[in-house]
């Protein structure tokens, strides 16, 4: 990969092997990318959808040239999974530096190290089993991504065999596993007319994001039809004691197994949602201005400390 190949728009091809395997990929380089650092979006299809499929539907690149931020699309083949399903539900692949995981994150590492892109703007997405493949990577490469993006998926560790999976998809996964590192931010859509994968499933994400019921720091609001640009939805904000977001909960009122508010070009879209390419793109940035404000109080607390104690001294 070149950083000079761009100063245009362009959605190029590439792959990416490790031990663990090979994967093909799709890449947005937004135009206005001139070697300056700017941030890096990884959006996992669905099955039997492939990077270009799932970058029409979602209308993700459209948006990143808007904002600004490069787009990796990794490509799940018909050798992996014949319905391209990436293998979430599979012991193997829920670990880290293992199987598909370790893929993926070693792919946005190289595209972190071929491209100026700020490792403090790093977020993932995905749909239905690619949903649940972010979930994972969320669970298990927290010092990789900032936040993650699941709509239509399913929470960490929700079953270990196709079988368990089925169910899970049906019926809603337990809130049993925890998560082996700390969470991260994490936005969630859900149609709650979804026959695929059961709505209890975005709960659940939440409940394990927050490591257990979210009863605490919640606030709630329902839009109508004409806010939520033809469908009305939920939205559950939960933050923290300071009133920093941690996670956000969207239940998109009477619709299915789709990506909200996407395009028509694209399978597997509800052009008549909320927007969730939008409402992710929003929510991943404000957490990561969020995390960085914090951490500039910190560094001048520190600061100021220090002055205090060297003033002391010199007294």
């Amino acid at each position: 990969m070149n950083p000079s190949s761009s100063p245009r728009e362009s959605f190029i091809e590439g792959s990416y092997t490790n031990n663990h395997g090979s994967r093909q990929y799709k890449l947005f380089i937004p135009s206005r990318y001139l070697g300056q650092p700017l941030p890096l979006l990884v959006m996992l299809h669905g099955c039997l959808q492939d990077p270009d499929d799932f970058a029409l539907g979602t209308r993700m690149n459209a948006i990143a040239e808007e904002q600004g931020l490069f787009v990796l699309y990794p490509a799940q083949p018909e050798s992996a999974n014949q319905t391209r399903c990436w293998n979430w539900f599979i012991a193997a692949h829920q670990r880290r530096d293992q199987g598909e995981p370790s893929i993926i994150a070693d792919m946005t590492r190289e595209v972190i190290r071929s491209y100026n892109i700020d490792a403090r703007r790093v977020y993932i997405a995905g749909m239905s089993a690619g949903g649940a493949m972010a979930a994972i990577m969320a669970a298990t490469y927290a010092d990789l991504y900032a936040a993650v993006g699941i709509h239509s998926g399913m929470p960490f560790g929700a079953a270990q065999n196709f079988f368990a999976a089925i169910a899970a998809m049906k019926d809603g996964a337990g809130i049993g596993t925890q998560l082996p590192t700390k969470s991260i931010p994490v936005i969630v859509f859900h149609g709650d007319r979804d026959s695929t994968v059961n709505s209890r499933n975005a709960d659940q994400i939440i409940a394990q994001s927050l490591g257990g019921p979210a009863l605490q720091h919640q606030r709630s609001s329902t839009a109508e039809a004409k806010e939520g640009n033809g469908r009305a939805f939920t939205r559950t904000i939960y933050h923290d004691a300071a009133g920093h977001a941690l996670a956000e909960n969207w239940l998109v009122h009477d619709a299915g197994h789709a990506w909200s508010g996407g395009g028509a070009a694209g399978s597997f879209t509800d052009a008549a949602g909320p927007d969730a390419s939008r409402e992710m793109l929003r929510f991943f940035l404000k957490s990561s201005a969020a995390a960085a404000g914090e951490q500039g109080g910190l560094l001048e607390r520190i600061k100021n400390r220090l002055r205090g104690l060297g003033q002391a001294g010199a007294g």
